[in-house]
């Protein structure tokens, strides 16, 4: 089943879901590797209620008029599992990565993990529409700063649902 959602995802957006789902996204989505996580845990600048996280550290062009983002494939997302149970539960309720995070925050805090392929980021950058914003660069540099970027049907597949189901687990 094909869904087109629009961020801030909502709790009855993420419980129609179910993992295989294929997802069109569009809206915001905040980029945070690593030290990003950090930083957000300690006072995020935004409000991350409704947020979609995306586990990435894009290539980014500077042009006159701001940024371009050129390649954003995902990064693995088991480096971030440390910090998924205080991300999710500051209001978070989508994550984008590749291979997959434990399924229980997800369950607990009614939120869905969307995997994109590896090796696509020129894919991933087509569905990038414009830079809206960038926080930290000049502390943590360009892979881990948290850039805030709007997307315009960005192509996913749930990987993990908001009732444990995981296509990580079950393979079919």
């Amino acid at each position: 089943m094909a869904v087109k959602l629009k961020t801030p995802l909502t709790e009855e957006d993420v419980l129609k879901l179910k993992a295989g789902d294929l997802v069109y996204l569009s809206g915001v989505i905040y980029t945070a590797r690593d030290l990003a996580h950090r930083k957000l845990l300690e006072k995020a600048p935004f409000d991350l209620r409704g947020a979609v996280i995306y586990h990435c550290g894009p290539i980014v062009r500077k042009k006159e008029s701001g940024y371009e983002i050129v390649s954003a494939g995902p990064t693995t997302s088991a480096r971030m599992s440390r910090y998924l149970e205080k991300i999710l539960s500051m209001g978070v309720k989508g994550i984008i990565g590749k291979g997959g995070m434990e399924v229980g925050p997800f369950r607990e805090h009614k939120a869905v993990y969307f995997a994109f392929t590896g090796g696509a980021g020129s894919l991933a950058a087509r569905s990038i529409k414009r830079v809206l914003d960038v926080y930290w660069l000049e502390e943590l540099g360009i892979p881990e700063a948290v850039w805030v970027l709007e997307v315009k049907d960005f192509p996913l597949i749930v990987g993990i649902d908001a009732f444990g189901n995981s296509l990580y687990s079950n393979p079919r």
